[in-house]
């Protein structure tokens, strides 16, 4: 088996909401769009798949239900300390909780915000080699 990832799919409640903050705030272009799905690519072999909730359970099966952050996070990652707060305000200019910039013991600079869903997004400056794979 190939080592990669094809899709990430998260169950949203909202597609058009999603729609709203993915496309028309952060500027996104949907690749396909449906009744109850949105796919984003987001990688030269990567979708952004976003899901309406009931059909997410229908076909994968019921969501766990949980207080607290998911435990996971997705990562964009860009090439300076500047982009990761001006990332920071455009999601906070779009009415999402976002928290500052802040500079990591691993050498990083990285903030978080979170989508209409609460699915939490790092906007991280790596200058590392790890970092460096990862940019366009």
């Amino acid at each position: 088996m190939d080592q990669r990832i094809s899709f990430i799919t998260l169950a949203v409640a909202d597609v058009a909401a999603s729609r709203a903050f993915y496309v028309d705030g952060l500027g996104w272009t949907p690749e396909m769009e449906a009744d109850g799905v949105l796919m984003i690519r987001v990688g030269e072999h990567v979708i952004l798949s976003l899901w309406d909730r009931a059909e997410f359970e229908e076909e994968v099966g019921r969501i766990a239900v949980a207080d607290g952050v998911a435990p996971f996070t997705l990562a964009h990652n860009v090439a300076t300390r500047e982009e990761v707060d001006s990332v920071l305000d455009l999601a906070r200019s779009l009415g999402r909780e976002a928290s500052a910039g802040e500079e990591r013991v691993w050498g990083g600079y990285t903030g978080y915000f979170a989508d209409p869903d609460g699915v939490r997004w790092e906007i991280a400056y790596n200058p590392g080699p790890v970092g460096q794979t990862v940019l366009p």
